[in-house]
């Protein structure tokens, strides 16, 4: 666990308490982080992963998960939708709206090199933003084990993830990338009212 990784979990439970939920959902818990934290400010976070050796509260797959409509208040898979196969992610992402009543927080690898630019002005203190780094065309993806894919990567372009990464009844209220993790781009999504 590195500061860069502590810079993305401050965001994964400043996303989901934002919505004020009382259950939350997590897949893919990894070592169950985001559990402690978002639970230390009275949220219920249940987790659910393939593995039962990561010992979450369910074990099952994200494609069909066991629960009702609308079970959670908020639903969150933070860099674990890019381990699946393209289309299942995106089934995945079908499949998490579902069960999810008010908000759903996502963060996937963005591999877009950007270099990060911190200036600090008098009056107005630190002001941060980064600069693209240029390119003439995308890299390609190879599977390395891990990943199937990242966004900015050949095929998986952001316009095309949040083209694809969207279900019936659901806004994405933002995007970005982690100030202090740029490999980190977060997805915020809320429920719109029918």
């Amino acid at each position: 666990m590195n500061k860069q990784r502590w810079a993305s979990m401050w965001h994964q439970v400043a996303e989901v308490l934002g919505f004020k939920p009382s259950r939350v959902l997590e897949i893919g818990p990894g070592p169950g982080l985001f559990k402690v934290a978002a639970s230390s400010f009275g949220v219920r976070v249940e987790t659910m992963d393939v593995d039962p050796e990561l010992k979450p509260d369910y074990v099952g797959s994200i494609l069909k998960m066991p629960f009702k409509d609308d079970d959670f208040d908020v639903v969150c898979a933070f860099q674990m939708l890019e381990h699946l196969p393209y289309q299942q992610s995106v089934q995945a992402f079908k499949e998490m709206a579902r069960v999810a009543s008010k908000g759903l927080v996502i963060s996937l690898p963005d591999a877009h090199i950007v270099w990060p630019v911190s200036i600090c002005l008098p009056k107005l203190g630190e002001v941060r933003f980064s600069i693209p780094r240029p390119r003439l065309r995308l890299p390609i993806h190879h599977f390395d084990g891990e990943h199937y894919w990242e966004i900015n990567k050949r095929g998986y372009e952001l316009s095309k993830i949040m083209k694809d990464f969207t279900a019936l009844g659901w806004s994405l209220q933002q995007t970005y990338r982690v100030v202090g993790n740029l490999y980190h781009r977060f997805f915020v999504y809320e429920k719109s009212c029918l």
